[in-house]
């Protein structure tokens, strides 16, 4: 069975604790690829200023095109209304027939995966590969999960990402301050983020 793996995530800006979260869920699940899928509308952040889904887009594909076993996706960025992980994973099984589909984000996120649409559905075509900072407490997730999800949280993996703690909120708030950001995220991107201008304000 072919198993792929998913990243999917705002990334506003891409830094390494994606990359490094991809890479290791590619190397420890033995994905034959991570494809890297910019959220078009995010329902969870309906207020929230988010940049422009093609600029997020373009930055993804310049942080993971070193790595062969990488790709982006432009499948959210191209959908009309809110980006749900359900529609995504659906169009990829289709893509992708009997494949094993892995979607890899961050631990924080699952904390309301109850919210989610068609989360049950969606834990039983799909498992979830939670990425942690170090010093997370993945107990405190478990017991939280157990509580709202039950049996169904057997589909959830979780791994330590050191580089994780990297953020792209601490990203944004250093360009706006000024403050250096060169090695928390690829070269490309940092030059992209400057050629553009992005979070000044």
């Amino acid at each position: 069975m072919r198993r792929l793996g998913i990243m999917g995530g705002t990334f506003d800006p891409v830094h390494y604790g994606h990359l490094v979260g991809a890479e290791g869920a590619r190397h420890d699940l033995k994905l034959e690829k991570v494809i890297f899928i910019p959220a078009g509308r995010p329902p969870n952040k309906p207020h929230s200023r988010i940049t422009e889904p093609w600029l997020r887009y373009r930055m993804t594909g310049l942080a993971v095109a070193s790595n062969p076993f990488f790709e982006v996706s432009s499948i959210e960025v191209e959908r009309t209304g809110p980006s749900y992980t359900i529609n995504t994973v659906q169009a990829i099984s289709r893509l992708y027939p009997g494949a094993q589909i892995y979607f890899i984000t961050g631990s924080d996120a699952l904390v309301d995966i109850h919210t989610w649409k068609g989360i049950e559905y969606l834990l039983t075509i799909c498992r979830f590969v939670a990425a942690a900072r170090p010093g997370y407490r993945v107990d405190e997730l478990w017991e939280r999960l157990d509580s709202l999800i039950g049996d169904l949280r057997r589909n959830i993996i979780c791994m330590e990402v050191p580089a994780l703690a990297i953020s792209s909120t601490d990203i944004r708030q250093r360009v706006r301050e000024g403050r250096p950001i060169k090695y928390l995220l690829p070269e490309p991107v940092e030059d992209f983020i400057k050629k553009n201008q992005l979070y000044r304000q």
